[in-house]
């Protein structure tokens, strides 16, 4: 396969063929890009009535809960195994507690998993590799106009995401009866009155049958349920995501955090365009991550596969970060993350059947523009296990129930409209416009106390503070007005406020 790309993608061809493991990172990288191709497609059928079920030889073995998604999935899988002694079962199609990112966090966040009395302190504290002084965000503008904001306190410790993971399958599988199984793929689940059998292929091609009272997918974004229950349109934004772990970087800082940065002005191509943003964070020892990604619409006309994000960021990388003469790249890093904006005063994605639950990012409820999946699944998690157990005790495992007991933060929601000014549209803005919004935006909140900014990019601001923020915002920059029209329109703009007052009156009445 990485013959195949030598001329379309010189670039991701010679540093992918330097790599051991290149052709299956290749693969994994064109499997996720098959996304833009099933949104051409018929919806797929997965979840299906159980007089459809072909005849088998019997079932293969019997759960509380399987899970389809063996990476935020097992976070969730150890909780209702050890702490409620739930029978579960745990597929991937890879190799289970293996991600394609990796994953950062404040440490007071982090161990926020410790509450669910699963995971301990130093276990937590055994993940983190790294932690930084400080962080900061700044956007691409003449010097004079350009404003680094730092802050303390956001996304400063880089955790070891397949360390985690792996503690947590050690977990599952400590737990009687529950298996974790890897290079298994989901194929469809049936459903009976009192029961759901799923059905899944292994490596040899096998169909393999289980029973179980709930089926948790943790598919991610190209989830195949998420994609039946919401009608062939899970998500309307997205943030294709590359980059690497490396090092031997000329002009890394270890001490810092780069939680945002633009280096230049959208890339604008006739009716295309795109405003690409990295972010730099120190990891273990002499090791250096790097993100190259952009925000957009499902639906634009812009070449949104990770494949071609690859090619663009081996061609600017030393723009951003000098590559030194040891430079070496120990992974690739890459992801599509999902957004959906909620047309309404609460969730109005379906993020759940009878006897279904959607996690992490099949379930598509975090900000695409801070913490993502890992940062939602943590923040939600001894909640969500609490109240599926406590359903599951009940019997109260209809599609209603179970959507209350989802990731749906209203704050969170109501954030996530901010990533819709983040879209660059070459039919509406001037190509600086990202990045002379941005930096008006970082005055604002330099000119605030630090702990808007923390708010702000930790997914904890009330909703006094995003108004007071939005209002200086539109003081300072009147342009804010116009690109609100341009980006939101009229049912944007009423979605926009019908979230707002959601948010309100959830906040007021805890």
């Amino acid at each position: 396969m990485l013959e195949q790309i030598r001329i379309t993608h010189p670039l991701v061809y010679k540093n992918f063929s330097a790599l051991p493991d290149g052709e299956r990172h290749l693969r994994s990288v064109m499997s996720i890009d098959r996304y833009w191709e099933n949104l051409d497609l018929p919806v797929p059928e997965v979840i299906r009535d159980g007089a459809k079920m072909p005849s088998v030889g019997g079932i293969e073995a019997e759960f509380d809960i399987v899970y389809a998604g063996g990476t935020l999935g097992l976070l969730h899988a150890a909780v209702m195994a050890r702490k409620y002694e739930r029978k579960v079962l745990v597929i991937d199609r890879a190799e289970p507690g293996r991600t394609t990112r990796d994953w950062n966090i404040s440490r007071g966040e982090l161990l926020r998993l410790a509450d669910t009395g699963v995971f301990t302190q130093v276990e937590l504290d055994s993940v983190i590799v790294r932690r930084y002084k400080t962080g900061w965000v700044e956007f691409h503008a003449p010097a004079e106009k350009r404003k680094r904001l730092y802050m303390d306190g956001v996304l400063d410790c880089a955790a070891d995401a397949d360390k985690l993971l792996g503690m947590a399958r050690d977990k599952v599988l400590a737990a009687g009866g529950s298996k974790v199984i890897g290079h298994t793929t989901f194929v469809c689940c049936f459903r009976f009155p009192d029961h759901l059998v799923v059905q899944v292929e292994d490596a040899s091609g096998r169909q393999l049958f289980f029973r179980t009272q709930v089926l948790v997918d943790a598919m991610g974004i190209v989830s195949p349920v998420a994609m039946q229950l919401n009608r062939g349109r899970p998500q309307t934004h997205v943030c294709p995501t590359v980059g690497t772990i490396a090092s031997g970087f000329v002009n890394a800082d270890f001490e810092v955090g780069e939680i945002l940065a633009s280096t230049e002005d959208a890339e604008v191509s006739g009716k295309r365009g795109r405003q690409l943003i990295w972010e730099g964070f120190p990891a273990k020892g002499d090791e250096y991550i790097t993100y190259l990604f952009f925000y957009d619409r499902v639906d634009s006309p812009n070449d949104k596969s990770l494949l071609g994000l690859f090619e663009a960021y081996f061609r600017k990388l030393p723009e951003y970060k000098k590559p030194g003469a040891n430079f070496t790249i120990h992974r690739p890093v890459y992801g599509i993350i999902p957004a959906y904006f909620h047309d309404g005063a609460g969730c109005t994605r379906v993020v759940s059947d009878e006897r279904i639950v959607l996690l992490g990012d099949a379930a598509s409820l975090a900000s695409p523009l801070t913490f993502c999946g890992f940062g939602s699944v943590v923040r939600n998690l001894g909640r969500m296990t609490s109240g599926l157990d406590k359903a599951m005790r009940e019997g109260r495992l209809g599609a209603a129930e179970l959507a209350r007991i989802s990731a749906y933060e209203p704050n969170v929601a109501t954030m996530a409209n901010l990533m819709k000014y983040m879209c660059y549209d070459p039919e509406t803005d001037d190509p600086g416009f990202v990045n002379e919004m941005m930096n008006e935006v970082m005055i604002v909140l330099d000119e605030m106390p630090p702990r808007y900014r923390q708010a702000m990019f930790r997914d904890e601001m009330k909703v006094e503070e995003l108004v007071t923020v939005m209002l200086k915002v539109a003081w300072r920059y009147p342009k804010i007005l116009k690109a609100t029209w341009d980006k939101l329109g009229i049912g944007g703009s009423v979605g926009f406020v019908k979230n707002i007052a959601g948010w309100a009156m959830s906040q007021s009445s805890k």
